[in-house]
């Protein structure tokens, strides 16, 4: 293993954190006695188009600064690789960081953590899901050409794109949140999802969606939401596919029914310990891949938007090698 890593970085998260956790995370990687060398890019397709050239070059690691917009970023990187990535992760949500047991907004803890792991282990593979669709998020998706992913089938073919993500793909509901938090200038940080909650919820509705399962199933519902889970939460820890594991092979579907809002509300609070699973309005199946499809309803995945539905989701097994410990067998806590 070279002992030259490469650290990408998204100076604009989390209100400046990730700047600030550039430099303890960078020292600590150089007392462990590694070379670092820091990737920012003007933009997102130009960082990510560096952290590419990165990899290709041979790096010994991609470690990531930021939250999980930055990760996902990564990720377009190194999947498919044998590149592993290593999290700093100082962002609002830090949902990637969470499901591996990793340190949260503790640079220089997450980076010693990623050096060790370097030395000892390695790390290890975990799974990631790969989503087809048009037109997916141009900073992210991979088109023509595109190194990231080689040999795990990237290219572009009749306008689909794909794009790979380690956490949750949301639509329904929780998309329409994002898309409105999105679109508020204030307030900042999660506060702005909380009140993007209260106004989807005076405008609810549930909508008609069509799942195509991989056994051949089709279930056709009217849903809140539907949430497709490689890992467990999203939005700062709400656990919407609680039972999801990174080593199985498998997504994770949860399906919240057409309910009313007074149900939403009750229900809600739940999703912060799973325990929104055992409900009789929420249906779940496990898959290796599915398609699903809603009018006017936009996916989003790791937290980042991918365009309107359809879209053709797959686990694939293995995809990502990461600086973590391993994940402790049998079922997660809830």
């Amino acid at each position: 293993m070279t002992s030259d890593i490469t650290l990408f970085v998204n100076p604009t998260t989390g209100r400046g954190r990730g700047a600030h956790a550039a430099q303890p995370a960078a020292q600590a990687l150089r007392d462990a006695g590694f070379s670092v060398r820091t990737v920012l890019g003007h933009d997102a397709d130009d960082a990510l188009s560096r952290a590419r050239d990165a990899v290709d070059a041979g790096t010994g690691a991609l470690v990531a600064v930021g939250g999980d917009g930055m990760i996902s970023l990564a990720l377009q990187a190194v999947a498919g690789t044998r590149t592993p990535l290593g999290v700093i992760a100082v962002g609002t949500g830090n949902d990637f960081a969470r499901t591996l047991g990793l340190p949260v907004r503790d640079p220089a803890a997450a980076a010693r953590v990623t050096a060790q792991l370097l030395k000892d282990t390695g790390g290890h593979t975990m799974d990631l899901g790969r989503i087809t669709g048009r037109d997916l998020g141009s900073s992210a998706g991979q088109g023509p050409g595109s190194s990231a992913g080689r040999g795990l089938g990237q290219a572009a073919t009749g306008g689909a794109t794909t794009r790979w993500f380690g956490t949750v793909l949301a639509s329904g509901f929780d998309s329409r949140v994002n898309d409105r938090g999105n679109r508020m200038r204030i307030p900042a940080g999660r506060f702005k999802y909380d009140l993007a909650i209260l106004a989807e919820l005076a405008a609810f509705r549930a909508v008609p969606y069509r799942l195509t399962l991989d056994d051949g199933r089709v279930v056709e519902t009217d849903a809140t939401l539907v949430a497709v889970g490689n890992g467990t939460s999203y939005g700062g820890g709400m656990r919407i596919c609680a039972d999801a594991r990174t080593d199985d092979g498998l997504l994770d579907v949860t399906v919240v029914g057409d309910c009313s809002r007074a149900t939403l509300i009750k229900v809600f609070p739940r999703v912060y310990r799973g325990t929104h699973l055992d409900h009789p309005a929420v249906t779940t199946y496990r898959v290796r891949s599915l398609t699903l499809d809603a009018p006017d309803t936009t996916g989003y995945a790791d937290g980042e938007p991918l365009g309107p539905l359809p879209l053709t989701v797959e686990c694939v097994p293995g995809a990502l090698h990461v600086l973590a410990p391993p994940v402790p067998p049998g079922p997660l806590p809830r």
